[in-house]
């Protein structure tokens, strides 16, 4: 079998590492072996702050449109039971960027959960 020297491509290799691991600090961003790790778990930790993000994001309209039905005398649960029962079809980001911009129709959308 043909002897293979693997020059080019190991250094290919380690410097596409490198590129991902750029800004770390300590031996995590140019020890090879240390670099490799924190790189796949950099990936791990990326995807998972993907799934968070949305997970805070709702728990933050949901802050928003609490805050923004108190002054009617609803709490945020009888206020989307409401909407249910009322057959009106918004998501709370939009809930929360109609209280948070346009509070005048904001106020209608409560007026007309509370009748």
């Amino acid at each position: 079998m043909p002897r293979v020297k693997r020059g080019t491509q190991r250094t290919k290799k380690r410097a596409k590492l490198r590129k991902i691991t750029k800004g770390f600090r300590w031996g995590r961003k140019n020890l090879t072996r240390l670099a490799k790790t924190a790189a796949n778990k950099s990936g791990v930790h990326a995807f998972a702050g993907r799934k968070q993000k949305k997970r805070d994001y709702r728990a933050l309209w949901q802050i928003r449109i609490s805050a923004a039905v108190k002054p009617f005398g609803l709490s945020y649960s009888r206020f989307m039971d409401g909407l249910k029962k009322h057959q009106i079809a918004l998501d709370r980001k939009v809930l929360a960027d109609l209280a948070d911009n346009n509070p005048k129709i904001f106020e209608a959308i409560v007026r007309g959960v509370k009748k």
